[in-house]
């Protein structure tokens, strides 16, 4: 007869499935691996046995003839040898986090990271979960069930949105925000569908694609299907609308995204809320907002720490004061090498859109600021111009008010992209970095202000502002990234990225 099982300890059922083992093959004992199934009443769990469990076997046969103060100490020993296991093999970000400070690669964690991180963490592990559903991994997901699914979707519109919510991470400049995605991102195995990018790149991305299928009833569903193809996991970092264009496709271009299981991981210095804020035709950007919260956790990163000026703060190659132009010349020759000579360039953007470079030489270019900012210029065609050089020296910054506004949302488009690609900054400029950006100010700012009571009038205190949400908005961000781009650190990083 059978014996039945009278006690819930998993060292009694290991015993009694290695003794009938032993019954019915105790001439041989596999070397192959086995799984012995372990209940703990309905709580059932797996465990692999290789070549080693001879030993186990031989000792837990001993232990037939043990005390039972014995028996429990064994099982206890078991127990925690498979927590230690599950303590080993756990992964995510929150896991690497805490490794990298206990190595001394990060500063004590902060309390406002570590909730992100755990959101973070929380999704890491729906995703893990639900890699098969979510259809995560390009090697599971058949190209014949891709087709199928194309095909009916002509037919037969369906939506296939994703059972996992993503993160919208948003918060002050310098807290943290890009580490924690990029943290979350190579944590993840690198045979799933997922793609990191900065929302500038990205949407140029979009516009180039549309500009490909354009003459198609729908262009954007068939960019949306292409995107998803490639990526269903999409971090976007420095998630910030400002241009119209932008504004009035996001809501149609994501609701194609959701549908085709997109999931998202956006980090801003945004609420979901204040996105647009002010911009033209601001109401039809508002289903998308509603539909960015719908379909993602929304969470603030809520420190008041700019990590980026705990950097080793240098000079590095930003010259203040007037009349500097030779001596960014001689710095940016130091750099090509004293025999190299510097000649000008053309660089390939987007769409055929060409960029001449004054000069350039050995990942190196040279700018006047009125070349790279005065001009009609935008992310596409810095983006492009940090393809082919590493380096920028740019001559004579101003400082940015009412009567160069255009320029300064240049000059921010072209810190934030040169900070993306890790590129140096050599420059001459009028100001430190707080000091050019010092009269754009938001509305809530300017509103705040009071009148100067000396010799200068309220009038003239207002005419020298720039008041712009936007912009005003987006300066914390750019004299942070300033900053930390002039840092040992920052230096540091950019030769070990380009590898020089």
């Amino acid at each position: 007869m059978r014996p039945v099982f009278r006690s819930s300890s998993s060292l009694s059922r290991i015993r009694w499935a290695l003794r009938n083992q032993e019954r019915y093959n105790s001439s041989t004992f596999s070397s192959k691996s086995r799984k012995l199934l372990i209940g703990a009443n309905q709580n059932e769990a797996l465990v692999n046995t290789n070549t080693c469990n001879s030993t186990l076997h031989s000792r837990l046969s001993f232990s037939r003839g043990l005390s039972a103060e014995a028996v429990e100490a064994a099982d206890a020993a078991i127990k925690l040898t498979v927590s230690s296991s599950a303590d080993v093999n756990r992964t995510g970000p929150l896991v690497e986090y805490e490794r990298r400070i206990s190595d001394g690669e990060l500063m004590t964690g902060d309390i406002c990271q570590l909730g992100a991180l755990k959101e973070l963490q929380r999704l890491h592990d729906q995703l893990v979960e639900s890699v098969d559903t979510c259809r995560l991994d390009r090697y599971n997901t058949s190209d014949k069930s891709s087709r199928s699914r194309w095909f009916w979707s002509r037919i037969m519109p369906q939506s296939s949105v994703s059972p996992v919510k993503g993160l919208y991470l948003y918060g002050g400049v310098g807290t943290g925000k890009t580490m924690l995605m990029d943290l979350f991102f190579d944590q993840l195995p690198c045979t799933w569908k997922k793609q990191r990018i900065h929302f500038h790149d990205f949407m140029l991305t979009v516009h180039s694609r549309l500009q490909k299928h354009k003459g198609l009833s729908d262009p954007l569903e068939v960019v949306a299907q292409e995107i998803a193809h490639d990526a269903i996991l999409l971090c976007l970092d420095e998630f910030m609308v400002t241009d119209v264009a932008d504004a009035l496709i996001l809501n149609r271009l994501f609701g194609h995204l959701f549908s085709n299981g997109i999931i998202l991981v956006a980090t801003s210095n945004r609420n979901p809320d204040k996105l647009y804020e002010g911009g033209l035709q601001r109401d039809l950007f508002l289903p998308f907002i509603a539909s960015l919260k719908e379909r993602n956790v929304v969470h603030e990163i809520g420190s008041a720490v700019d990590y980026r000026k705990l950097t080793s703060a240098e000079k590095g190659f930003y010259f203040i004061g007037e009349d500097l132009s030779t001596l960014l010349k001689q710095k940016f020759q130091e750099l090509i090498g004293g025999n190299v000579v510097a000649r000008p360039q053309v660089v390939e953007v987007v769409m055929g859109r060409k960029l001449q470079v004054p000069l350039g030489a050995k990942g190196c270019a040279y700018f006047p600021f009125e070349e790279l900012c005065d001009r009609p210029l935008g992310a596409a065609d810095y983006f492009g111009l940090f393809k082919k050089f590493h380096t920028l020296a740019l001559e004579g910054v101003p400082v940015f008010g009412l009567h160069n506004r255009t320029a300064a949302y240049r000059f921010v488009t072209l810190v934030d992209v040169m900070y993306e690609n890790r590129a140096r900054l050599l420059c001459t400029a009028e100001a430190t970095p707080q000091e050019l950006l010092e009269k754009i100010v938001t509305i809530s700012d300017a509103k705040s202000m009071s009148p100067r009571t000396s010799s200068r009038s309220r009038k003239n205190d207002v005419s020298e502002l720039c008041v712009d949400n936007e912009l005003g908005f987006a300066k914390d961000r750019t004299i942070s990234r300033l900053t930390e781009m002039n840092s040992k650190e920052y230096l540091e990083q950019h030769a070990i990225t380009h590898k020089l």
